[in-house]
């Protein structure tokens, strides 16, 4: 795993497939305060997302949640490991709260033919457990983290993909509606690609000084430019 700063506060852990983000408040007199984890990576990353977490000087016990863009074993695998061990509560749209619990299975993606060799590369991934949800979310919910989050219904990837995004320090955090590769674009392997050029749409309209994608390089020069791009050549606008 790999650990980048990316401004004070907003880190990110790079594993070979998938992501995490964490956020961490500091209170007026600069002392830490609560953490967030934006997805958690794939099965087994919660060891070394603690860890990574420590190797910020930062304790993990003060892990207050874990908020999950989508059910995807490379972003909610993790997840139920840092419940269990630091009590963090764990958030997920509500349609997409059974396929985190796997009380139901996730639809297949709707596969393009330029997705096909990324999908066969990418397979292989062990299945996420079942993972506990604690609170769901629907399209405008607050979350009390980053001066007030907001969670931004996204779907296609997934039927209850989210977005989450911080307006009062520009950052949003787009699950795998969004992907950077050598361009910010639309994501792959969506189970509605028609709703999901609609969310990418959605999103591009929120201005981010910070893109911070499922997959790839977070943006953080002239991301509100690039994903008004974005969303003009892949998502129809």
């Amino acid at each position: 795993m790999e650990t980048l700063t990316i401004r004070p506060g907003l880190h990110v852990f790079r594993f070979p497939v998938g992501q995490a983000y964490l956020w961490h408040e500091r209170g007026a007199d600069g002392a830490d305060g609560a953490l967030t984890l934006v997805d958690a990576g794939p099965v087994g990353a919660g060891a070394e997302i603690a860890a990574g977490i420590r190797g910020l000087g930062l304790d993990p016990a003060r892990l207050e949640r874990v908020v999950l863009t989508h059910a995807h074993e490379d972003h909610c695998g993790g997840a139920a490991e840092l419940a269990l061990a630091y009590g963090a509560e764990v958030v997920a749209h509500r349609w997409e709260a059974p396929y985190v619990r796997q009380q139901t299975p996730l639809p297949p993606p709707v596969l393009i033919e330029e997705e096909l060799p990324i999908w066969e590369a990418t397979r292989g991934l062990p299945p996420a457990p079942p993972t506990r949800v604690d609170r769901l979310v629907e399209d405008g919910d607050p979350l009390p983290f980053g001066g007030g989050a907001r969670i931004v219904h996204a779907p296609g990837h997934t039927p209850g993909s989210i977005a989450v995004h911080l307006p009062l320090h520009g950052v949003l955090f787009t699950g795998d509606t969004v992907a950077v590769t050598d361009r910010v674009r639309l994501g792959v392997f969506h189970v509605d690609r028609e709703a999901a050029r609609a969310s990418l749409r959605r999103l591009s309209v929120l201005g981010p000084a910070v893109l911070c994608p499922g997959h790839g390089e977070t943006v953080t020069e002239d991301a509100a430019a690039a994903l008004v791009h974005a969303a003009e050549r892949d998502g129809g606008l």
